[in-house]
Parts: C-alpha cells; sequence; structure tokens
C-alpha cells in the first residue's frame, strides 16, 4: 500500500513529553495511548487532541485510501517495518534552516543544530523548515515538500565521533575526505566543495604529526626497489646476452616505452597542471605559463639532439675523407682495414642517416635527466604526505619506481661503445635519486608548504619542464624510433604482437598509478 502520515507536534506549554506513533496506527503521548479509529480521513482527524500532564498536543493524521496503518516501506526504498518513530520535543520538525557555503543546517527541538543530507542545490529556493521527521533506528529523517526523505545529522549527540571531529575540525562541513596529490593536500566535503582546517588558511602549510621512523625505513625500500627495476634490463642483456631485437628485449622495451609516454602525460603534465591552478598560486599574467614550459622542455631536447648530431656526422664526414686520402696508399694486405673504412664511411643508407653512437648517448642521458627532475620531486612529495595517505601513496611510488627504472635500464643497456661501468653509474644515479629527495623532505618536514606560492612556482615548473623532456623521448626516440624508423616496422609477426601488447601494458599500468601519485 502507497501511505503516507504527517505529524506534527504543537508544544501549548514549555514542557516536554515523549510522543510515539507506531505502524499499526496508534500514538502515544507521555504513557496514554489513544487507537486512531479504522478509516480515518485528514478532515476526521484534523481535531483530535489528547490532553497529558498539562500540556496539549495536537495530533493530524492523514491516512490515504481510508487505512489506518501507517506503513514506509515503500517510501524512498526504505525498508522500515514495523519499527517505531520516536521524537521528542518539537524533533517532529527541523527548522531556522540556513547555508554555510553549500551545506545547509537546521535546528532541531533541543536546540541543536544539525545539517541536511543531500543538501538542496537551489540554495535561493531552500526550504526554511522540514516537516514530519521520524526515526529510522539511531537516524532521523525529515521530509522535504515533495514528500521525498532528507535525513537529518545533528551534530551533537546523534552525530558519530568521527563527524563530530571533521566538523569542528573543517568548520561544520561534513563528510570529508582528504588526499594528497603531488604533495598538495586537497579535502572536500559530502557536496564535493574544498575544504580547509578550521583556523588555518587554505594556503598555509598543515600542522601533522609525521611518523619520522617510518618515513627513514621506507626509503631504503624505495632505494632497493629503484635499483632492481634499473639494473635488472642492464644485468640480463649483458650476462644471459639477450638479442636486442629478440622478442623478449622487445616486451622489455616497448613496456619502457609506455612507462615513459604514460608518465609523461599522466603524471608529470597532470602534476603540473594542479600547481599551475592551485588556488594559492599568485595570479598569473599569462595562462599558458605550464604548457609553455613543456613545450621549451621539448624544444630544448630537439636541439641538444640535432647540433650534436650534425657535429658528429661532420667528424664523421672529415674522417671519411681522411680514410679516401688514405686509401691510395693502401695495398691489398690489410683487407679488414679496408673493409672497417667502408663500414665507417657508409653515412647514408636508404636515404636515412646513421645515428651515431655518441647521439644515442646524449639522448638516454636525457631521458634520464627527465625522470632525476620527476624522481627528486616524488621523493620530496612522498616524504610531506600526511600519515593517513603515507603508505597508500608509498605503495604506489614502489611500482612507480620499478616501472620507471626498467623503463630507463632497457635504454641504458642498449648502448654501444660504452662500459658496463659506466651504465651502471647511470643506472646509480636514478636509484639514488627518489630517496634524496626522501632525506630532503624529512629534512624540511617542519618548513615545508606544499600550499605556498613559491613552492607550487618550483614545482610546477619542473613538472612541466620534464614533461617536455619525456614527451620527446617517449614519442620521437622510443615509439617512432622504434615502430616507425626502427626494426618494428618490418618485424615478424611474434615480435610486432609481443612489442604492440607490452606497449599497451606499460601506458595502462602507469595510468592506472597516476589516481594516487
Amino acid at each position: 500500500m502507497n501511505l503516507k502520515t504527517w505529524i506534527t507536534v504543537f508544544i501549548a506549554v514549555a514542557q516536554s513529553a515523549t510522543v510515539t506513533v507506531t505502524s499499526t496506527g496508534d500514538f502515544r503521548i507521555g504513557g496514554i495511548v489513544t487507537t486512531a479509529p479504522a478509516g480515518t480521513t485528514a478532515a476526521a482527524a484534523v481535531a483530535t487532541t489528547t490532553t497529558y500532564a498539562g500540556g496539549v498536543y495536537e495530533v493530524d493524521i492523514a491516512s490515504e485510501d481510508g487505512h489506518d496503518d501507517h506503513d514506509h516501506d515503500e517510501h524512498d526504498g526504505h525498508d522500515h517495518g514495523s519499527a517505531s518513530t520516536t521524537a521528542t520535543g518539537q524533533t517532529t520538525a527541523v527548522t531556522d534552516c540556513h547555508f554555510h557555503e553549500e551545506t545547509q543546517y537546521c535546528v532541531n527541538g533541543d536546540k541543536a543544530e544539525g545539517y541536511i543530507v543531500p543538501a538542496p542545490t537551489e540554495t535561493s529556493n531552500a526550504p526554511e523548515e522540514y516537516t514530519g521527521c521520524h526515526s529510522h533506528g539511531a537516524e532521523t529523517y525529515c521530509l522535504r515538500e515533495d514528500g521525498d526523505e532528507v535525513q537529518f545529522v545533528s551534530l551533537g549527540a546523534e552525530a558519530s565521533s568521527d563527524e563530530q571531529e571533521d566538523a569542528a575540525e573543517f568548520g561544520g562541513a561534513v563528510g570529508v575526505t582528504c588526499h594528497f596529490h603531488a604533495g598538495v593536500e586537497h579535502c572536500v566535503d559530502a557536496n564535493g566543495n574544498t575544504v580547509n582546517r578550521s583556523g588555518a588558511s587554505a594556503c598555509s602549510a598543515p600542522d601533522y604529526d609525521y611518523n619520522i621512523p617510518l618515513r627513514i625505513g621506507c626509503l631504503f625500500a624505495i632505494l632497493a626497489t629503484s635499483a632492481i627495476g634499473v639494473y635488472l634490463p642492464i644485468l640480463t642483456n649483458k650476462f644471459l646476452n639477450f638479442s636486442l631485437t629478440g622478442v623478449i628485449f622487445t616486451g622489455f622495451r616497448q613496456f619502457g616505452t609506455g612507462v615513459i609516454i604514460a608518465t609523461a602525460f599522466v603524471h608529470l603534465i597532470t602534476h603540473a597542471e594542479m600547481m599551475w591552478s592551485n588556488e594559492c598560486m599568485a595570479p598569473l599574467d599569462y595562462e599558458a605559463t605550464g604548457t609553455s614550459i613543456t613545450m621549451a622542455g621539448i624544444f630544448l631536447c630537439f636541439a641538444i639532439e640535432y647540433f650534436i648530431k650534425r657535429i658528429a656526422l661532420a667528424r664523421l664526414k672529415k674522417a671519411d675523407a681522411k680514410n679516401a686520402q688514405e686509401e691510395i696508399e693502401v695495398t691489398d694486405e690489410n683487407p679488414k682495414e679496408n673493409e672497417l673504412s667502408d663500414s665507417s664511411s657508409s653515412l647514408e643508407r636508404g636515404g636515412t642517416v646513421a645515428v651515431p653512437p655518441l647521439s644515442r648517448k646524449i639522448s638516454v642521458i636525457m631521458l634520464e635527466a627527465g625522470i632525476i627532475f620527476h624522481s627528486i620531486l616524488l621523493g620530496v612529495t612522498l616524504v610531506v604526505a600526511g600519515n593517513s595517505f603515507f603508505i597508500t601513496l608509498f605503495i604506489v611510488i614502489i611500482f612507480h619506481q620499478m616501472f620507471e627504472g626498467f623503463a630507463l635500464g632497457t635504454k641504458i643497456a642498449e648502448l654501444n661503445m660504452v662500459s658496463l661501468w659506466y651504465k651502471l653509474l647511470m643506472a646509480l644515479a636514478f636509484a639514488l635519486i627518489t630517496p634524496i629527495g626522501m632525506a630532503i623532505g624529512i629534512g624540511v618536514l617542519s618548513r615545508f608548504n606544499g600550499n605556498s606560492s613559491s613552492t607550487l612556482i618550483a614545482l610546477g615548473t619542473l613538472d612541466s619542464f620534464s614533461a617536455g623532456i619525456l614527451i620527446w623521448t617517449g614519442l620521437v626516440e622510443m615509439w617512432a624510433g622504434d615502430w616507425i624508423y626502427g626494426a618494428l616496422v618490418n618485424a615478424n609477426w611474434l615480435n610486432t604482437t609481443v612489442g604492440f601488447l607490452s606497449l599497451i601494458a606499460g601506458m595502462i599500468l602507469m595510468s592506472v598509478l597516476g589516481k594516487w601519485a
């Protein structure tokens, strides 16, 4: 049955009593029980009154279809069964409703303030009171004018301890959740509005009780994980002698390519935009500051690689001219020397210019530079995260360092004419940089303010610039270099399939981690 019951209690004297209405249609005022006659209508019941202890309480019962039971089973999907609804004093209605930002607050009969969930979206036309209040267990619900239920959460005795703590800490805001992204805490209330801790400016440094021993222990865990990720491809290629064009190394390489590209777009650009758009950032006269810095990073990579390649090719041409001059005097007594000279002079084959080893080395160095800029910031932001989010962020960064180290290690392993010790030193720089960032963060915990304008500018600049470096390296050197101009343009179906799936896997896994770091 589709039934609705409105109960309004008007207190005629300054005395409090308990009014109980059950699902059978009985209502009790104090110790007196009155049963609503079967088939009672609103017109017949409007004048029904009961006097108790000198107080006059007027109870209006509206019954649809002539039924005398008060079944709420179909109301807004709540299953209330035959549970009784109890109200004290004026708690059959909440009044004096008003707004603090987007949250609507009202006052119940005990003069206790609470908030309405969900809050009205149109604040200008929001009701100033809600009637028909009733309880479902420990929760209080009231009715809007259209008959829909809203919850009234008291900030007094009916509120949970967590709700009271949140209300006190965040100036009355309710349902507050906080998370850290790029080292900056962001808190929102139940309506999705940004809130700040009470007594603190939105741009002030948060006052946290950091667990220093935990952070020091995690520093060594990050060091070990980064080392495993970056050294694994180098040592595997050295001692197991995998072919650089074989299916295993192709999978390693393309997974690393996907990781680098996702790091640039999902992590760095996103973090940079959060910095540049932060409300604590000083107003920018040029809105495209972040993307311009990213473009500058791309151009710098291009310029460095272009001029280094031009210099290297010019030297090779001089060497070819010298070799050609010497060939006149060379006899057939040294055929191997002639073959070596011929191979080194072939700078152009099929319309493409051979890439000098120096250019490949510079390309990998620039890739590592972009990763290092990003990793040192990652270490700092991990340490300054609040204790409630630190473990989650730590687990995410463990995987982040493993994947990113794997990508860099694959590129280092491919370098020719470079000693193993040089490769190991390049890998060591990556393994150490995030722990160094964590050590810096531990040192400045008491003074670090991720919301200060100067900090936001520094972090935004480094993230934007690092993004430009990784975009150039990931898209041009790695992705296009392998699939458009490299071996995969004409590879067999097995290498192509493994490379393609590995590329997608690297992108997806690193993008998923972007939810937390």
